[in-house]
């Protein structure tokens, strides 16, 4: 019975590290930058699914305000981008969603600052 117990526990902690984890972030999370970045980039573990992944950037408002194109690298399925206009000075948040090869789905968010 000890044996089966600690196999399910196994097979359960395979599953939780299965999912794509978030690993970098360009801009880095929290970071404070003196000149805005061109884009936001974000690499995962995990191939992701790219009709089902997407990341969006709003401003401290809550305003969309990336030019609407956050989805996986055709040339990397573990990286998705999304284009910046140009930035003023301010707190800006990241949110992502995604869905691993495996079909797990995952989302977070982080902020960024441009200025003082």
């Amino acid at each position: 019975m000890v044996f089966v117990t600690a196999f399910l526990s196994l097979v359960g902690a395979t599953e939780v590290l299965a999912h794509a984890q978030l690993v970098r972030t360009v801009p880095a999370a929290g970071v404070t930058m003196h000149a805005a970045p061109s884009e936001v980039a974000l690499r995962f573990s995990e191939r992701l699914q790219p009709a089902f992944s997407s990341a969006v950037v709003r401003d401290s408002a809550g305003k969309q305000i990336d030019k609407g194109d956050g989805k996986v690298d055709k040339g990397d399925r573990t990286v998705i981008r999304v284009s910046l206009p140009s930035l003023e000075p301010g707190i800006y948040k990241v949110e992502w969603k995604v869905v691993s090869a495996d079909t797990h789905k995952v989302s977070g968010d982080f902020i960024f600052k441009i200025g003082e």
